[in-house]
């Protein structure tokens, strides 16, 4: 009688990602393939590329959302499972790092549970659009912000603002080639603020519709411009109109900013010894 020994267990975990990366000369995040190859570059190619260097293997990573050409990340959220057996969650940010191009970082790496889906377990997603104001610009901000040539009225700003709030239907600022079932969505927070030389606005939802960013930063400021007032706003909105809308922001100001996930997702047994 002869025995065999039993097929090794791999041991796959779990690996998110916090991703930065400078949108300028990426065709937005998701790969996108034509006759098997990818025809644009994208980030989300050149994570996998890097991933497939490492493991020896193709390796599918899975993003939090979508972003679109020319928009950039500071907290992009993505996971991929992994074979590689001992390797830290925190060797994997020098070991990517070092197979990316530069306008790509990989922040932080954390092992988290399986049942974590970038995407469908996200809570909430936080956009920040950066806009200069007034005087002219330096060289360097202009690929990172949009840039006007008056003040706007922040409190006139967060006054429309305050209008996002809760479940809203989003119509009037989805672009028309969004392919979503809902238009519903839930707003947290929305509001402007100043930063040094930059008036940001911050929104917060649990999911964005196509440009629906761009297309409310555009809304809010063509509005202030006409001194429009809360009610006009709130008009806007419920009109599921989209030619009642501003113009869509350019994607340059805008950054993806960080994606929220539930804490029990994020804790995982470390006890493995990797």
């Amino acid at each position: 009688m002869t025995t065999t020994d039993a097929e090794p267990t791999v041991l796959r975990r779990n690996i998110l990602l916090r991703i930065s990366y400078d949108g300028t000369r990426f065709h937005g995040w998701q790969k996108q393939l034509q006759h098997g190859k990818e025809s644009f570059r994208t980030v989300q190619g050149e994570i996998e590329r890097a991933l497939a260097l490492l493991h020896k293997h193709p390796v599918e990573l899975f993003g939090s959302g979508r972003t679109d050409a020319g928009v950039h990340a500071c907290g992009q959220a993505a996971h991929f499972f992994t074979d590689i057996a001992r390797i830290k969650p925190d060797s994997f940010i020098p070991a990517l790092n070092s197979a990316l191009p530069k306008d790509i970082r990989i922040m932080e790496a954390f092992h988290v549970s399986d049942n974590l889906h970038a995407r469908f377990s996200a809570r909430s997603r936080t956009y920040r659009y950066f806009i200069h104001c007034g005087k002219t610009a330096f060289a360097h901000q202009l690929p990172y912000c949009w840039h006007i040539r008056r003040e706007p009225d922040i409190n006139l700003l967060n006054r429309m603002a305050s209008v996002l709030s809760g479940e809203l239907d989003c119509t009037t600022f989805s672009a028309a080639g969004d392919q979503s079932k809902s238009k519903l969505r839930y707003i947290y927070t929305a509001r402007f603020f100043t930063d040094r030389e930059f008036l940001v606005f911050e929104i917060s939802a649990n999911a964005f519709l196509w440009r629906m960013v761009r297309s409310i930063t555009g809304t809010l400021l063509h509005y202030e411009q006409q001194n429009g007032t809360k009610e006009d706003f709130e008009a806007v909105l419920r009109s599921k109109d989209r030619r009642n809308a501003g113009e869509t922001a350019p994607p340059q100001g805008l950054f993806l900013w960080s994606i929220e996930y539930p804490q029990q997702l994020l804790r995982v047994n470390e006890s493995d010894g990797f």
